[in-house]
């Protein structure tokens, strides 16, 4: 069975921080790009940070970059988000997915290829 969970999230204050995880299982992570995408209400989805499949070349929403830092651990067939800085405007819930397509630009901006998506945790930033 092919499923991507989402976890760590919950409710910070503004400073804090939050690492959320995206467990694979039903395929290995390795041979995927995988993304973090965000939506919040009233808003479209958007792509937050990806990283590919083959070389590590990651990518960032410029309202993250600096906060944020997306990693894989192979063994683990799980990739993370390093969430810091956290600030209200990041309050959404956050999904992970896997596409086929190298591109890391191209599923952080177009959700290109995407075969796998997550349920999805939510992330709250208030005091």
């Amino acid at each position: 069975q092919v499923q991507l969970v989402e976890s760590g999230g919950g409710l910070v204050q503004p400073g804090g921080s939050l690492r959320l995880s995206c467990a694979a299982s039903g395929f290995t992570l390795s041979y995927y790009t995988i993304g973090w995408f965000r939506q919040a209400p009233g808003k479209e989805r958007e792509g937050v940070s990806c990283i590919s499949s083959s070389d590590g070349m990651t990518t960032s929403a410029d309202s993250v970059k600096g906060r944020f830092t997306i990693s894989r651990d192979n063994a683990k067939n799980t990739v993370y988000l390093q969430m810091n800085s956290l600030k209200p405007e990041d309050t959404a819930i956050y999904y992970c997915a896997a596409a086929g397509a190298p591109a890391v630009q191209a599923l952080c901006v177009r959700s290109f290829d995407v075969r796998y998506w997550g349920q999805g945790t939510q992330v709250t930033v208030s005091s």
